[in-house]
């Protein structure tokens, strides 16, 4: 049976954050073996209706379609990450110490879980109800919810990121918890020493 390290769940501005800074960790000892997975949904994704004048880093003008097809083609550059395309999660049970992730079309098995899709109250995945709260910081008018979590962890080997975490819908915030998980799984990885992951071009 094969295993993923972390399968993210998700394919908008959070997941694909996520999956971004683990990828860009392959050099480092504790990450290079590491099996990631995300499973790109983005049809519920909020940007598909955006146009950008305020996110940090983007042209002003972007719509938010085009940068969801933009991900998928920036996370190619990461090519030792998987990405699933055109599956939706049913269901997250936890089986053999491990957690099953059904899809429409077939089943994974993986160590983590970052679920990272939106917070829309039409939210039924299979073995993550119990975990559905009221969202803390929308109108209530909005009928939106969240997952119980602190600091993004659910429970043991599932973490929450973006507006399910409790965050308010704005791109930047959405980029920076995908981002604070991955750094949290990345310390995790490094025996619980503070990491991170930095590109840059500074000689050594």
């Amino acid at each position: 049976m094969e295993v993923f390290d972390v399968l993210i769940i998700g394919g908008g501005v959070s997941g694909v954050s996520c999956a971004q800074v683990l990828g860009s960790a392959v050099k480092k000892p504790f990450a290079a073996d590491k099996k990631i997975g995300i499973i790109m949904h983005q049809k519920a994704s909020m940007l598909q209706d955006a146009v950008f004048y305020n996110a940090y880093g983007i042209k002003q003008g972007t719509l938010g379609c085009d940068l969801l097809s933009q991900s998928i083609e920036d996370l190619k550059y990461y090519s030792h990450i998987s990405q699933i395309l055109e599956e939706k999660v049913t269901a997250v049970l936890v089986e053999n110490d491990v957690y099953r992730v059904t899809t429409n079309k077939q089943e994974y098995f993986t160590k983590i879980v970052v679920v990272a899709v939106n917070s829309s109250a039409t939210f039924s995945i299979e073995g993550l109800l119990d975990y559905v709260e009221p969202h803390k910081k929308s109108l209530a008018s909005k009928n939106r919810i969240q997952l119980k979590n602190i600091d993004h962890f659910v429970t043991e080997g599932i973490y929450v990121v973006g507006t399910l975490a409790g965050h308010r819908s704005q791109l930047a915030i959405a980029a920076g918890s995908g981002a604070a998980v991955a750094t949290d799984i990345l310390t995790l990885w490094n025996d619980g020493i503070e990491t991170h992951s930095h590109d840059s071009n500074r000689v050594k």
